[in-house]
């Protein structure tokens, strides 16, 4: 039988110590957020409806996206035990250059948006941080400022091309005079996808206030506040900026691109060359022939063909396909630091975040953004450790497999 007594008051004083006060409401909030998921919690409540679900949403019925994310559910690991992972090496060489982690920002439109730190934001953190940013030309702050945040991060500039290729020509000698040393170029938008959430919420670009829209900024007053009180919101690259995202893509982007534009690029760009929106082994072999130094598999994050093949099942078809002729990226559906994990162990040479970091912008601005990495970084570290291996550049095709369905 128990024995019950009275505790002393020397046993209390240890239990009755009361959690330190944080003032800072960032800070307290990004405090209770230990995955990309909570960080999503955060952001859905900090933002306005339009705002979250441009970011958050796909195309039609969201099933690119979704069977993405379904097939890093199926990765299983193969650990072995019994092994000194007392010390575990996270960096990766990425186009020639080595980053500390194994994944780099992917180029993400609109930004400001989200949170008005913006591209300026995410940049800094990638040069604290030591990965590599890619800018959109759908990015909301100019090359040039983007270089002057961060001066000394590795600095990547997304390409669409336009109709009329003057413009595009113009970027891309803007980004090799800013110190942007690799170019990505994407050509899974011969049109825009259906994003049904941006239709249904209205978003145009900029955002109109509407009477819906002015309900919900009611109950978002700081998003608004930041909106209303810092430099306009507009896409720095374009000139032609009104109407839906769609109506943008469709009037000023070219839907007649062709793998001659890929060798023109070729000649024009001294740096780097990668080709984002690769969906099949062929074409993945057509612009490497081409000169691409490296090809993003990748469906756009869901948000431009629903249907789409779901990127991390090519990597292993890719890179047997592609040898050592380039290096093969994926995107679409990370979420977690062991998706990272599981995309290099197939094969990849890197994995590109997007959602991820922009959870964290809107959760916290800059400090959210770290907090993102810190998230990831700490899911790559301790998946590795799990798995038994010592760094990044171990992983092999037998740490990994893709269950089958069901």
């Amino acid at each position: 039988m128990v024995q019950r007594r009275l505790p002393r008051p020397a046993e209390l004083r240890p239990l009755l110590r009361p959690a330190p006060i944080v003032w800072d409401g960032t800070e307290r909030r990004l405090a209770r957020a230990a995955s990309i998921a909570d960080l999503r919690a955060i952001a859905r409540r900090r933002t306005p409806r339009a705002v979250f679900d441009y970011t958050d949403g796909a195309a039609d019925g969201e099933l690119s996206l979704r069977r993405a994310r379904q097939a890093f559910a199926r990765a299983e690991f193969h650990p072995t035990v019994l092994r000194d992972v007392s010390e575990v090496d996270t960096g990766r060489t990425i186009l020639g250059e080595r980053s500390t982690l194994p994944f780099a920002f992917a180029p993400t439109g609109f930004t400001r948006m989200m949170n008005h730190e913006g591209e300026r934001a995410v940049a800094a953190v990638a040069q604290q941080a030591g990965i590599p940013y890619t800018l959109s030309t759908m990015g909301t702050t100019t090359i040039e400022d983007v270089a002057a945040a961060a001066p000394n991060a590795r600095k990547w500039f997304q390409l669409y091309l336009w109709r009329d290729r003057a413009p595009a020509k113009d970027l891309v000698q803007r980004a090799a005079d800013a110190g942007y040393d690799t170019l990505m170029l994407t050509v899974d938008t011969p049109v825009g996808g259906a994003r049904l959430r941006d239709v249904h919420n209205g978003l145009t670009i900029p955002p109109a206030l509407s009477l819906r829209t002015f309900v919900d900024g009611a109950l978002h007053p700081h998003w608004w506040f930041n909106l209303l009180t810092t430099e306009p919101l507009t896409f720095a690259s374009l000139a032609s900026t009104e109407g839906t995202v769609a109506d943008l893509i469709n009037r000023v982007f070219d839907p007649a691109l062709t793998m001659t534009d890929v060798e023109w690029l070729r000649g024009t760009w001294p740096g780097k060359l990668v080709v984002k929106g690769i969906q099949s082994v062929e074409d993945a072999r057509r612009v490497v022939d081409a000169g691409a130094d490296a090809v993003l598999l990748s469906n756009h994050g869901g948000r431009q063909l629903d249907r789409a093949p779901v990127p991390i099942e090519l990597v292993e078809p890719v890179v047997q396909a592609l040898g050592d002729r380039a290096e093969v990226m994926v995107d679409t559906g990370i979420t977690h630091g062991a998706d990272i994990v599981a995309a290099i162990a197939l094969g990849a040479r890197a994995a590109f975040v997007g959602r991820a970091y922009l959870y964290g912008l809107m959760a916290g601005g800059q400090r959210g953004v770290v907090k993102a990495v810190e998230i990831l970084a700490a899911e790559i570290v301790r998946t590795l450790q799990l798995i038994g291996v010592n760094s990044v550049d171990e992983l092999r095709p037998s740490h990994v497999r893709l269950r089958p369905f069901g």
